[in-house]
């Protein structure tokens, strides 16, 4: 392993702050009027000063904008939609989950989580967006938008905290993406970090009202153990006593599989269709492996 990525057990802010090569060799910088990373009409359509198109109103929006002569036309309300120039805000929302703290692979799907954040949030950082972050708490709260460097020096440092031990306070990731709908502005890129157990135990409608505004990218994390668990038996200990489990047991690998892996096919399949882009990815991958990939399905 690594001298920077830890003992696996825990996320460090060393590894974190490691991890910004990996933004630098897989994804150029952002070039914006001013030169690099500087502000540039963005590829969402937001509230600016350039009409860009009209769509059907939602509850929301902004009554001063409806466009009345597609209205009248249509008999339907629709609302203009304008060019938006402004640094965009990526948004990281953390499920922080006590399933999280676990791994048999490398390291702990919690630390996975947090490199996982790491990327996304320098990867930001080079796209020239501010960068915010929170998780699902009614006590903690969120971190605030900021850019450059510092930005993503406060995000890590959180990310560091949450995903160190379980938190005692810990709300729930539809808590978390509800926040998160309350904050955001329309155009804002969010990246969700969460066990597929727990996305999937999100209302379809929270996913469906986010992605009508914004950049979703959901970033699943998941142990080689539970895509692909052993035939035989298999030992683990439970409040302190051992207890087997036996894998060749028909009935009980149906059961294994519907706990973790039809969750993932469902997430992919009904996410996808919502234009949520979904990555898998397990404990003993790179931490930057998703950069450019391709979401793809997951075999049972």
């Amino acid at each position: 392993m690594p001298a920077q990525e830890g003992n696996g057990l825990q996320p460090t802010l060393a590894e974190l702050v490691a991890l910004r090569r990996s933004a630098r060799r897989l994804a150029p910088p952002k070039r914006g009027r001013h030169g690099l990373a500087g502000q540039a009409p963005s590829p969402l359509r937001g509230r600016g000063m350039e009409y860009a198109e009209s769509r059907e109103y939602v509850a929301g929006d902004d009554a001063r904008h409806i466009d009345w002569r597609v209205t009248a036309r249509t008999g339907r309300a629709h609302t203009k939609l304008f060019q938006a120039e402004r640094e965009r805000m990526t948004l990281l929302v953390a499920d922080t989950d006590p399933v999280l703290y676990f791994g048999t692979r490398v390291r702990f799907k919690s630390v996975q989580a947090a490199r996982v954040g790491a990327v996304a949030a320098w990867l930001a950082q080079r796209q020239g967006d501010r960068l915010a972050a929170l998780r699902g708490s009614h006590v903690t709260p969120p971190i605030a938008p900021a850019g450059g460097t510092r930005g993503v020096l406060r995000v890590l440092d959180a990310l560091t905290r949450w995903y160190t031990a379980p938190p005692t306070d810990d709300a729930g990731l539809d808590h978390a993406l509800g926040q998160a709908a309350r904050l955001l502005r329309p155009g804002a890129r969010v990246v969700v970090l969460a066990d597929p157990t727990r996305a999937a135990d999100v209302p379809a409608s929270r996913w469906a009202g986010l992605a009508m505004h914004h950049d979703v990218q959901l970033m699943l994390l998941v142990d080689p153990l539970e895509l692909a668990p052993p035939s035989g038996l298999l030992p683990f200990q439970s409040q302190g006593q051992p207890v087997a489990l036996d894998l060749g047991d028909p009935a009980v690998r149906t059961h294994w599989e519907q706990r973790f892996v039809e969750p993932l096919q469902a997430l992919q399949q009904t996410l996808g269709a919502r234009r949520i882009r979904v990555q898998v990815i397990a404990s003993d991958d790179p931490s930057d492996a998703w950069l450019g990939a391709v979401p793809t399905a997951v075999v049972a």
